[in-house]
């Protein structure tokens, strides 16, 4: 018979993230869309059983079974614009457990650079989805993501570690919310095209279901580029005087050095809260001298986020308390899944022995008890049984040695599938 000379794959994770890869080198590794897709078949083509990549601006990282990591540090580094140099100095290889408590951080927002991002679960999910549809997924992928699912869901249903504001633009969103009533009913004016502004803009129209918001910039192809996407109103730079005195909230992130709101251009019949996105400042202090103006600077809605990631941490032990459990859970399964064929075939061979001996011993023995010695038997069966699954599931035993040294002690056919 010939022998089977493939080694054992093991369950890895290798990859790069924020910690140690600054931007621009995140930016070699990172994956497009076709990139997965190629990556993948050539997996396929190596005979991998099981891959999953996860691209993000903050991390690249692939999961899978292989002999060797370095097949997947070579599709990694093939598939992007990476090299194994680059690789070897910023990122890091998990194998098994590890590997496993790994995902479940990354999923669950613990390993973000915002803590408690529920935005990475969609991406494994995504990746997951992208790797069933190429064949790529077995049974223990399947359950290893499904737990990690489990674990992000309860996570934010019972700790408070995704509340508040953690992004500035966000945040904008959120003051304007609490400090103006009947959002969706006010004049909204957006002056200027600034990053923040940009996305402050998005999150409005996401949340207040407003669809009276302005855009007004100095280059008016600009702004016309902006609104088509968010279906906003735009008008002229020189009507600017006139939208703030219709305008409710006025928003300003126009990026330029110096202010380019002060008090000379408000002439305001009704109240304005006012909030300057821009560094440097965009609107000059001054305007805080007419009655009804409320100003309020990036400065402050920093100090929010900043605020909220400070209180999300004191939800950490209670998230890392939930991980710990569905991940024992989880590797409880995996163990158990792994050895009860070799204990299933123990106690038959077991059994096999005792039904020789009883038969021997009845032709022998006259007035023989054998519902007795069946009894006693059996009994006997179990406790040897239990002895070796005790063994099996101690977190030192090395499991698939002591499953070969079982099947050569009771030769007992090699019941492993990879």
């Amino acid at each position: 018979m010939e022998q089977n000379t493939k080694k054992p794959s093991h369950f890895y994770v290798v990859g790069l993230n924020y910690k140690k890869a600054d931007a621009e080198t995140r930016g070699k590794f990172s994956l497009s869309d076709q990139a997965k897709q190629d990556l993948m078949d050539q997996a396929n083509v190596e005979g991998l059983s099981s891959l999953m990549a996860i691209s993000t601006c903050n991390r690249t990282e692939l999961y899978g079974f292989a002999e060797h990591p370095f097949q997947l540090i070579s599709l990694l580094c093939k598939y992007s614009n990476g090299t194994v140099e680059d690789f070897q100095r910023v990122a890091y290889v998990h194998k098994s457990n590890e590997a496993v408590s790994h995902l479940f951080k990354v999923g669950t927002g613990m390993d973000s650079q915002i803590l408690g991002d529920f935005e990475i679960i969609s991406q494994v999910k995504t990746g997951f989805i992208t790797a069933r549809e190429k064949g790529l997924t077995n049974n223990y992928f399947e359950r290893l993501v499904n737990a990690v699912i489990q674990a992000s869901k309860r996570i934010k249903n019972e700790t408070e570690i995704s509340t508040g504001a953690t992004s500035v633009s966000f945040a904008s969103v959120q003051y304007i919310l609490n400090h103006v009533p009947n959002i969706s009913e006010k004049n909204i004016l957006l002056f200027g095209t600034g990053k923040i502004g940009r996305n402050t803009c998005e999150n409005l129209v996401k949340h207040t279901k407003n669809n009276q918001i302005t855009l007004i910039n100095r280059t008016k192809d600009k702004a016309q580029k902006i609104a088509g996407k968010f279906n906003l109103i735009v008008k002229d730079y020189a009507d600017l005087q006139a939208e703030i005195q219709k305008a409710d909230v006025l928003i300003v992130a126009t990026g330029a050095q110096n202010p380019t709101i002060d008090k000379e251009l408000l002439n305001l019949k009704k109240p304005l809260l006012i909030l300057d996105l821009s560094i440097p400042k965009n609107v000059n202090d001054n305007v805080l001298e007419i009655p009804n103006v409320e100003l309020v600077h990036l400065d402050t809605l920093s100090q929010m986020t900043d605020d909220t990631l400070e209180k999300r941490k004191q939800y950490v032990p209670q998230a890392m308390e939930i991980i710990e459990e569905i991940k024992d859970e989880f590797i409880t399964w995996t163990q158990a899944r792994k050895f009860a064929p070799t204990i299933h075939a123990l106690k038959a061979k077991l059994e096999e022995i005792k039904e020789n001996e009883l038969k021997y011993h009845k032709k022998k023995i006259e007035n023989f008890d054998e519902d007795q010695a069946n009894l006693i038997t059996s009994r006997i069966i179990q406790k040897i049984t239990t002895h070796f699954a005790n063994h099996l599931k101690h977190e030192e035993t090395e499991v698939d040695e002591s499953i070969e040294w079982i099947e050569k002690v009771f030769q007992i056919e090699n019941l492993q599938n990879e």
